[in-house]
């Protein structure tokens, strides 16, 4: 069990992210913490993605006369990486237009616990 967790610590730590975004976005009254909690979420799963697409010992999919090219575990996936950065950028996107629509909901109703904005929603 030790071996396991051991030579799965990047994993575990990932998990660990992913449980503190997903407690931010949940239990968590103030919309920036929200907002904070999701963004923890969004990088924990990019890096999820990143550390599974990674090989020990490979390189990047190009001809190199020092490898042989008949194994196809020399190389990397560039896909799930490409994909990784796609999601970064709508990530940022998505936080961006999440704290215009903070800032707004702040300058209507002059607070951003939840509790408080639904009340003075009614």
């Amino acid at each position: 069990m030790v071996d396991f967790i051991h030579d799965n610590y990047a994993y575990w730590a990932i998990m660990l992210l992913l449980v503190i975004g997903l407690y931010g976005m949940l239990m968590k009254k103030n919309l920036i913490k929200k907002l904070i909690g999701m963004v923890i979420f969004q990088n924990s799963i990019i890096i999820l993605f990143v550390t599974a697409a990674y090989k020990w010992g490979a390189t990047v999919p190009v001809v190199d006369p020092g490898r042989s090219t008949d194994e196809i575990a020399n190389y990397l996936n560039p896909l799930p990486h490409t994909l990784m950065l796609t999601a970064i950028v709508v990530g940022v996107a998505i936080v961006g237009v999440g704290f215009a629509i903070v800032i707004s909901i702040y300058r209507n109703f002059q607070t951003l616990e939840e509790p408080e904005l639904l009340e003075r929603m009614k």
